[in-house]
């Protein structure tokens, strides 16, 4: 039976996908007392591609970004529900960690990232306030327009 947080999700139209596998010298997180860290996660939809590719300012959309955010928090929450089986379990998101591929000179980031931000208060409500920091970057991996890690604090 789905808990609560899950039941939210199912009422946005948000499935969670299978969490995806690191491709590199890392573990998709870590869990250190009743914390959580999760590793950045791109912005892959629920086909395995992409959600938007490129960078922000330079033809990727303000409105396409927020997307690539909101599917970066989706495959966080992926990750977070593989560490500790129930998203019920999550006493609070900690913080946010945004990585916004940016032209020189692009400036809501920010804005970007609320897309990823919006979705955790969404779903976890006051548990999902978090701190946040949104960092434009000159590359992502697979050229994806946004990546989002997280820290949460986990029972």
């Amino acid at each position: 039976m789905a808990g609560s947080v899950e039941r939210k999700l199912a009422d946005l139209g948000i499935a969670l996908p299978a969490p995806a596998a690191p491709v590199a010298n890392y573990i998709p997180f870590v869990r250190t007392g009743s914390l959580l860290v999760v590793s950045g996660q791109l912005c892959f939809g629920t086909d395995g591609k992409l959600v938007a590719t490129g960078k922000l300012g330079g033809g990727v959309s303000l409105e396409d970004g927020q997307k690539a955010a909101r599917a970066c928090a989706v495959n966080l929450l992926a990750q977070v529900k593989a560490a500790i089986g129930d998203l019920d379990k999550v006493a609070r998101v900690v913080r946010l960690g945004g990585f916004i591929s940016s032209m020189p000179g692009f400036l809501d980031g920010p804005r970007v990232m609320n897309g990823a931000s919006d979705l955790m208060v969404e779903v976890f409500g006051d548990k999902g306030r978090h701190a946040r920091s949104t960092i434009g970057v000159a590359v992502l991996p697979a050229d994806a327009a946004v990546e989002v890690e997280g820290l949460f604090e986990v029972a």
